[in-house]
């Protein structure tokens, strides 16, 4: 079958090869079939190595498609069943999940060492990032991975679902918990950036400031729910105009960055939120001094793939869309096949696009 593959972390081009095998079926595993999947800023941190993971690898984490097998003991799930992929699934029996954090899982990590993919004929191994890998028209995952999505909810939603939307969503009504009539900055106005914006208007914020040195990006913000969108250069002034300088309530920082993760603490307000959603490097370190960090009682609430039970989370998007309150359809502003992968991939770095759907 056909796959996009990175050969070795630090390129920049993906090849698509035809001799590609899924492997790994057995029992507690699925066989999916792949139809859409979304091309998400992480997939790019993995290729350039601010995200751990082993090469060669094959890209992609948001994915949806139809389930063509299962193993022994898989319950719940059939041959053709529609299903959005869950990158990080819970087990239901660690401390976390038993926490009802299962979010904080780590059964789904365990799998992404080991390879789910090789070249025809056994010549090598190739992984999946995440322990998935949805740049490619089959893939085996074990059974938590594949959700079953209702009929009314296209593939390339669904691939929305899986990681950007729920994690954007969830920052901003799980962790952050916006309160109604509050003022919120955004830093980072991708796909997830676009989320949040979008949970932090179904929460009531009062304003909704969108940070992005990108215009188009901007521009996106305001249809999606931004009161007003700046580049960086304009953000103190912003501050000044929407808060008379006191400090947003609530600061997202959507970027992985240590540098755009001081500057959303500096702009909220003290006693006010700074929430983290931005997926860093491990030696990029952020750094608050002990006075600031007890005189000022900012709270800093990291928020890993919205911060909740992501199935609940998932049921949660899946119902804003249909009562209208989120736009999803509008965020996918670039479409293709998997042969044109690798110019999507350029227009996600100079961030022409706000996310792209791969249909397969």
């Amino acid at each position: 079958m056909r796959a996009a593959v990175l050969h070795e972390i630090g390129q920049d081009k993906l090849e698509v090869l035809d001799d590609i095998e899924a492997v790994g079926f057995g029992p507690g595993k699925v066989r999916l079939r792949i139809r859409a999947t979304g091309l998400c800023h992480s997939d790019i941190s993995a290729m350039n190595g601010v995200l751990p993971q082993p090469a060669p690898f094959i890209p992609g984490h948001e994915g949806a498609g139809e389930v063509l097998d299962v193993g022994d003991g898989v319950t719940g799930l059939s041959a053709g069943d529609r299903v959005l992929v869950c990158w990080l699934p819970a087990c239901g029996a660690c401390p976390s999940c038993k926490r009802g954090q299962t979010q904080l899982c780590l059964a789904g990590f365990m799998n992404a060492g080991t390879p789910n993919f090789k070249r025809s004929g056994g010549s090598s191994d190739v992984f999946g990032f995440a322990g998935t890998g949805t740049f490619t028209e089959e893939v085996v995952v074990g059974a938590g991975c594949a959700v079953p999505i209702p009929d009314d909810v296209p593939f390339e939603i669904a691939a929305l679902i899986g990681c950007g939307v729920t994690t954007g969503l969830g920052a901003a009504i799980n962790t952050a918990q916006v309160e109604a009539g509050s003022s919120v900055a955004v830093i980072g106005c991708g796909g997830v950036g676009i989320s949040t914006i979008q949970g932090a208007r179904v929460q009531g914020a009062a304003q909704i400031v969108a940070v992005d040195p990108v215009a188009s990006r901007r521009e996106a913000a305001l249809r999606f729910g931004a009161t007003e969108a700046v580049s960086p250069d304009e953000f103190a002034d912003a501050k000044q105009r929407v808060t008379a300088g006191e400090g947003f309530d609530y600061v997202f920082e959507v970027v992985g960055k240590s540098a755009t993760a001081r500057t959303a603490y500096e702009n909220t307000r003290r006693g006010g939120t700074l929430c983290i959603v931005g997926a860093g490097a491990m030696d990029d370190n952020f750094q608050v001094n002990m006075f600031e960090l007890f005189f000022d009682e900012k709270r800093i609430l990291p928020s890993m793939y919205g911060g909740g039970d992501v199935l609940r989370s998932y049921e949660r998007a899946i119902a804003l869309w249909r009562a209208g309150r989120i736009d999803l359809e509008s965020m996918i502003t670039n479409r293709v096949r998997l042969d044109g992968i690798n110019d999507a991939l350029d227009q996600m770095r100079t961030g022409e696009s706000l996310r792209t759907c791969i249909e397969l």
